[in-house]
């Protein structure tokens, strides 16, 4: 029976584990990215097991265990004990990130489950294309922006590489301060995960792009292969003096990758008004929804 001395702690030297269970089930929404997770471990406390050719991971939050979602084969056996588990567990919400199809096999198996949207954690999901081309009138604000960004300012593009990661990281270090990131938990801990990140960005096969404007960069993107067709982008920051810089950097990335990748996954809004808006205006192409089991349905 599965218990929770059952799950380690994650660990960098953990990816090649995490790499072969994801060539049989490719990850389908940003959060299960090995990156993801252990760029926000010291938030977030990651533990993972593996069960039946299953992978289940469990974080800790403000000493608030939850449970992701098993990846790999629906188990009815597997989703019995993680369920089990869930009763000695103070979470309201004990087991998230579940998606469509697992949400149908739940219903069925265990009817008297209440799953709940977790709309903050709906990944947007962009056409590369739409994103690099910015065509048609949905997109006029946005291409005005950019042009006046590009008319104003001489800028290049460079790949994030060896040569210039400790310049990146500098970069980084003055966004923090522009953004005030230790008056915000949020932005604090991302600033954690940022550094973490690109402290261990060839390692974890992560690829990158600056914009250098009077030859300093001035705008970053970080992204890496989700599966056969898409791209995440992990985060883009840009500097508060220049207007449109962020409409440039998504463009030149999505020009980037748009002949591999069909599709450019931008993660999550996390309820923030200001950054659904944002997300929102670039025209998903769909949404990964993902929802959560409510601890009072669970009647085992």
């Amino acid at each position: 029976m599965l218990s929770i001395d059952d799950f380690k702690p994650l660990a960098l030297q953990d990816k090649p584990l995490f790499d072969k269970h994801y060539k049989k089930f490719p990850p389908f929404h940003s959060d299960q990215l090995f990156t993801t997770m252990i760029s926000w471990n010291e938030y977030a406390h990651y533990h993972y097991t593996f069960i039946k050719n299953l992978l289940i991971i469990m974080t800790i939050i403000n000493n608030q265990i939850q449970f992701r979602n098993p990846i790999g084969m629906h188990d009815r056996e597997i989703y019995y004990q993680v369920l089990k588990l869930t009763k000695n567990i103070e979470s309201d919400y004990p087991v998230v990130f579940i998606d469509d199809t697992s949400k149908v096999y739940l219903k069925e198996n265990f009817p008297k489950l209440e799953l709940i949207p977790q709309r903050g954690y709906f990944d947007y999901i962009y056409l590369s294309s739409d994103l690099a081309k910015l065509e048609g009138e949905k997109f006029r604000k946005i291409r005005n922006r950019l042009n006046k960004f590009k008319n104003k300012n001489i800028y290049t593009t460079e790949d994030i590489s060896k040569e210039n990661i400790e310049e990146i990281r500098k970069f980084l270090k003055r966004w923090c301060l522009w953004r005030d990131c230790e008056s915000d938990n949020l932005l604090k801990n991302e600033k954690k995960a940022i550094i973490y990140s690109t402290k261990h960005f060839f390692n974890l096969g992560l690829s990158g792009l600056v914009i250098r404007v009077n030859d300093k960069i001035e705008a970053i993107s970080v992204y890496e292969k989700m599966n056969d067709e898409t791209v995440v982008v992990h985060y883009e920051k840009g500097s508060p003096y220049y207007d449109g810089i962020y409409k440039a950097i998504n463009q030149e990335v999505a020009e980037r990758v748009r002949t591999k990748y069909r599709y450019i996954n931008r993660e999550s809004d996390m309820d923030i008004p200001g950054l659904r808006q944002a997300k929102m205006s670039y025209r998903p192409h769909n949404l990964i929804k993902v929802f959560a089991i409510s601890k009072k349905g669970i009647q085992l």
